[in-house]
């Protein structure tokens, strides 16, 4: 009895301890990736934090009425970090009043929230763009250093 007991916590224990491994959603559940869509965006607020940076922006629809969206980039901030987008840098090339152009996926839920496949500055300056491959996923950021242009790709298996 005592051994089953000390069993049953051992699985227990090994569950809880694994269960935020399982707790991350996948952009493809929360989000409808095969509809993509693009619009023009000003930020109103752009967010650094872990699991995935959010964008808040305004954006015109079809009837000419302003919405208010928030959207998760498809990235972590160690990727972006890795490709040279610090929080700093990150947080004044997205700084509000900063329009950009968006391509995105609705949430599946619905509501004004969605997941950021690719921004593009207002000079169409490729910032983040997000691929897939039938084995696994592609990010790729550009930017610059230090004058020099870098571009940073992280493939996911």
């Amino acid at each position: 009895m005592w051994k089953q007991s000390r069993l049953s916590l051992g699985v227990l224990c090994a569950l809880a301890w694994t269960a935020p491994m399982f707790a991350h959603h996948g952009s493809g559940i929360s989000y409808d990736m095969e509809h993509l869509w693009t619009t023009k965006a000003t930020v109103t607020e752009f967010k650094y934090a872990n699991p995935h940076p959010w964008l808040e922006f305004d954006r015109v629809n079809d009837k000419g009425e302003k919405e208010h969206w928030t959207a998760e980039l498809i990235t972590n901030p160690t990727f972006l970090l890795r490709a040279g987008w610090t929080k700093a840098r990150s947080l004044e090339a997205l700084k509000p009043g900063t329009v950009v152009e968006l391509t995105l996926g609705t949430a599946r839920v619905g509501g004004l929230n969605g997941c950021i496949r690719t921004i593009r500055s207002e000079t169409g300056e490729l910032l983040l763009r997000w691929e897939e491959r039938i084995r696994g996923a592609q990010a790729t950021i550009t930017g610059k250093i230090g004058g020099r242009r870098i571009k940073a790709i992280m493939y996911a298996p």
